[in-house]
């Protein structure tokens, strides 16, 4: 298997290009938590696991959190984050009983969901996401991060594109359960999709629920916070009470979460569209703290605001 090096390339905000990203010792200096740019070094990244249920595992690494499945029919997992943490994952997998890794899905297309397709794909696992985000990964793309530098997405090597997408919905049969991969319109972007292991009552979010602050949503490329708030609430009618929830980022949640996450977003966008119906500016939005009755607990909104704020008024 050849090393690979991270697709993306990273910008300060006033377009002034910094060395691109590299395996190594200077590699890995970025991680997403829903993109807040936490400094962390590629040495310090490793996996953590947490069971489930009956041979289903998070694993907690650099990126967006992984869902696996672990079964007589081998392995699926859900998301890929970056290519140097693969070898490590892969060799969590194989001390959980599991072999190579037969299905990759994608939640989206961002790099830290997504940069580990590649050397998945070299290693014969089949990749899957929803039909945007697949379009999205042929292409290069911008992400702006509001607070931290732009990034620069290049398009992924045909190996690591998914070889099967869908619309709205897919169902797979694996490791003895229904799986169904859902997509409810535009959300964190436009092509979200959550992955509800049905037997096991898991569902993997992705970045449409985060639950290490307040989300990120990617405006700029379709998402919006009427979205986020929509893909929630239709996976919560999807799912039950004692469903264990996933999110992008963050420790593993469950439905009382889901649902506490949409009425915290729900509330913030009433505050702000009262704002927006009488000509505030996003300077002034940000200045009224529309999120006060969530800092504490959820930290800096100001990713959250402008980015709202953007997929509000536009």
């Amino acid at each position: 298997m050849k090393s690979k090096t991270s697709r993306v390339t990273y910008h300060k905000l006033a377009g002034i290009r910094i060395p691109d990203y590299v395996p190594g010792i200077f590699a890995a200096l970025i991680l997403f938590l829903g993109f807040p740019f936490v400094v962390q070094s590629q040495q310090s990244a490793e996996i953590t696991t947490d069971e489930v249920a009956d041979g289903r595992y998070v694993l907690f690494g650099r990126g967006g959190n992984i869902l696996a499945s672990i079964g007589d029919q081998g392995v699926l997992i859900v998301d890929s984050q970056f290519p140097d943490m693969v070898p490590k994952y892969q060799s969590t997998i194989q001390s959980l009983g599991g072999g190579g890794i037969d299905f990759t899905i994608n939640t989206h297309w961002h790099y830290d969901h997504a940069d580990g397709n590649e050397l998945l794909g070299e290693a014969g696992s089949w990749v899957i996401a929803q039909r945007h985000s697949r379009d999205m990964m042929t292409q290069f793309n911008t992400i702006d991060t509001v607070t931290n530098p732009l990034v620069e997405q290049e398009p992924y090597d045909p190996v690591g594109l998914p070889v099967a997408a869908f619309e709205t919905r897919m169902e797979m049969f694996f490791n003895g359960e229904q799986i169904d991969l859902i997509h409810s319109g535009p959300a964190h972007t436009m092509g979200d999709a959550a992955v509800y292991f049905r037997d096991a009552n898991v569902v993997h979010m992705g970045d449409v629920y985060n639950n290490a602050g307040y989300p990120f949503i990617d405006a700029a490329n379709g998402g919006s916070i009427e979205g986020v708030i929509a893909f929630c609430e239709a996976i919560l009618q999807e799912i039950n009470p004692g469903t264990v929830v996933v999110p992008g980022h963050g420790p593993v949640a469950s439905y009382d979460d889901l649902a506490e996450y949409i009425t915290m977003l729900t509330e913030i966008r009433g505050n702000m569209m009262a704002l927006i119906g009488q000509g505030a500016t996003l300077e002034e939005v940000l200045a009224s703290r529309p999120t006060a009755n969530w800092d504490d607990k959820k930290g800096d909104p100001t990713r959250l605001v402008d980015r709202a704020y953007l997929s509000l008024t536009r």
